[in-house]
């Protein structure tokens, strides 16, 4: 069956319940928690001479029409029809786009949006856990005063415990993530309508009049402003970036039908609340609700935010898997948390850098209006990054026209840069952190990719061509032995060094003999009557190509044993895996500045084993070491 097929019929299929709450359970949780800070911390910029009504209006029009502009009209409508074979994300896209062109200039610079993005993903990653669970806990200091002091230790408890429950997987605790999001959604809608119930009058802001009005009275102020406005619309990329996991079709209808009313509802009541009680702007959200319910709604409010982190969490998972799968980082431990579902996996490198990168924003920044300053410059920079993708994947793929294409998404390109021009200005009180996190990773990433192709050019330059070996192997006196002899190589058409440094000293070949090359594609998944190729290049010697998508990790020993279906009597109790452990150093004359060289040495010394990261028993492997200069 085609994709394009299977597509229709999955449109065609009815929704299941159970789709419809994973999605607010995952999707959602980001977008979702925004309510708490995004409307007070948008207001703080015009509190210090009073608060107007119109003001308010003019806020609530900036969040309304950024709710339908940037996450229904771009992300749910546009972007969500570019899936790579179903997956989404910066990195499907960037695989994606890559694809449609042809010039390999290009193509390295699409590369390039696609790390830049990635990285902001990943800064991202460590702000929203760290705002979102401090803006849910701060809510103690409205139900009860005195325990202001005890909020950033639960805050600190509650982020903790979050990350050690990540080797548990998602699987177990996900059951309860929609129903939770659902009465997360639901209580918010139903507060803001009663608020909006007494001060209608709030519902003007519909109409974006009112934006219009704010920016031109206010200039500068209100593009200040921006930068929190755009708290309102954090976890949009969560759209794209679980396509993948439960299709494009229950995201859309979850956001049209529920999510974007509820949130919609919520700030316009807390607008109506400031409107008929100014103060209320110290705490709009919690305000809203009655004394009764503020406790039950800390509770129920923290709940949500530990989702939202959970959320963006495996989201950092699996970005880390692809970004190791496309060659921007050394190899990883990914452990797989379920036996059924390939993209639940847990990293425990990620996990751990995440968990003390959010620990150090909560005591440095003690607030989440303090880290509100710090938030917006990596959503903002990802919005960038994927519109520019999109423009080729928009003009090639789906045939746009060239005016169209420039006028669409030349449009969200100004409304994005707008927004990311907006959050620079926060880059001494706080924006710097999401920056500089970004711009070190760009670097590991670009230092890694770099030093792994000057790698492979030297390692070409020192190797045999393969072809010259098996014409002169007949007449050699090369001793075959029993058992099959398994040599990983990157190029098939070169002899692997392994095998040259095991005839040098202990001058034997195996009697079947497979040279293997793992290739990763450009697609989430390879399908299984396409993972493996098989040609006979000698008697007893074959060479196999198996094939992996950027969302799956290396099982080597399983994708061998499959071979017997294509005529390789492949024994896992009889193979030897021959492996080369390159021990790398300092050229005489480098051909990477030495930072770049430093960054990619540290990386390759501390890198996954290929033992453990390709699933290879270890009592089945010989590594065998060879210096290599760069």
């Amino acid at each position: 069956m085609s994709a394009t097929h299977a597509g229709a019929l999955a449109a065609r299929a009815p929704l299941r319940v159970g789709a419809l709450l994973g999605v607010l359970g995952v999707v959602y949780g980001d977008i979702g928690t925004s309510p708490l800070y995004a409307f007070k911390a948008s207001m703080d910029h015009f509190s210090d001479t009073g608060t107007a009504a119109w003001e308010v209006l003019g806020i609530l029009s900036l969040i309304f029409w950024s709710l339908v502009l940037i996450v229904t009209v771009k992300y749910v409508l546009l972007v969500m029809r570019a899936d790579n074979r179903g997956e989404g994300g910066i990195l499907a896209l960037m695989a994606l786009a890559q694809r449609v062109v042809e010039t390999p200039r290009l193509k390295s610079a699409l590369a390039l949006v696609g790390i830049i993005g990635a990285c902001l993903f990943f800064g991202d990653g460590v702000i929203t856990p760290a705002i979102s669970v401090l803006s849910a806990v701060e809510g103690l200091e409205i139900s009860s005063p005195g325990l202001k002091e005890f909020v950033l230790p639960i805050s600190a408890v509650v982020i903790v415990a979050l990350f050690a429950v990540q080797t548990r997987g998602t699987g177990s605790v996900g059951k309860v993530f929609g129903p939770v999001m659902l009465v997360w959604f639901a209580v918010i809608g139903v507060l803001g309508a009663i608020q909006i119930a007494a001060e209608p009058s709030v519902l003007k802001a519909l109409s974006p009049s009112y934006a219009v009005a704010l920016i031109v009275e206010y200039k500068w102020l209100a593009f200040v402003a921006l930068g929190s406005v755009v708290l309102a619309v954090t976890g949009a990329e969560a759209l794209y970036a679980d396509m993948g996991h439960f299709g494009a079709r229950p995201i859309r209808v979850a956001w049209l039908m529920f999510v974007l009313p509820c949130l919609v509802l919520n700030y316009f009541g807390q607008g109506a609340l400031v409107i008929r009680h100014p103060k209320a702007l110290d705490s709009p959200f919690f305000l809203m609700a009655p004394g009764w319910l503020q406790l039950p709604l800390v509770i129920l409010a923290t709940a949500a935010t530990v989702i939202a982190s959970q959320a963006l969490i495996s989201g950092a998972y699996s970005i880390a898997r692809q970004c190791v799968q496309l060659g921007f980082l050394p190899r990883m431990t990914v452990r797989h948390t379920s036996s059924t579902e390939e993209g639940q996996i847990y990293v425990p490198q990620i996990n751990t850098a995440l968990m003390i990168g959010v620990l150090v924003l909560v005591f440095a920044f003690k607030t989440s209006d303090n880290l509100a300053a710090a938030y917006g410059i990596a959503v903002t920079g990802t919005f960038i990054c994927t519109g520019i993708l999109a423009v080729p994947v928009f003009r090639r793929q789906f045939h746009w026209s060239r005016p169209v294409t420039i006028a669409v998404f030349g449009f969200f390109l100004v409304i994005d840069t707008v927004f990311f021009a907006a959050n620079l200005l926060k880059v001494p009180e706080g924006g710097y952190v999401p920056l500089v996190l970004g711009l070190a990773l760009v670097a590991l990433m670009t230092s890694w990719k770099r030093g792994r192709d000057l790698l492979l050019a030297r390692w070409k330059l020192d190797s045999l061509p393969l072809a010259s070996f098996l014409a002169r192997l007949p007449a050699s006196r090369t001793v075959r032995v029993p058992g099959m002899a398994v040599f990983m190589t990157g190029n098939p058409d070169y002899v692997p060094a392994a095998l040259l440094h095991n005839l040098k000293h202990n001058k034997v070949l195996h009697e079947k003999v497979l040279f293997v090359t793992v290739v990763n594609q450009d697609i989430p998944e390879v399908r299984q009557e396409d993972r493996s190729a098989v040609a006979e290049l000698a008697p007893g010697i074959h060479r196999v190509t198996i094939r992996y998508g950027f969302m799956e990790s290396p099982n080597l020993p399983r994708d061998l044993a499959d071979l017997r279906s294509l005529g390789v009597a492949f024994d896992p109790m009889q193979a030897s895996y021959f492996l080369g452990r390159e021990t790398l150093v300092q050229a005489m004359a480098p051909k990477m500045p030495l930072w770049r060289l430093w960054l990619f040495l540290v990386m390759a010394r501390n890198a996954v084993s290929a033992t453990e990261f390709f699933r290879i028993p270890s009592d089945r492997v010989v590594e065998l070491g060879v210096r290599v200069a760069i």
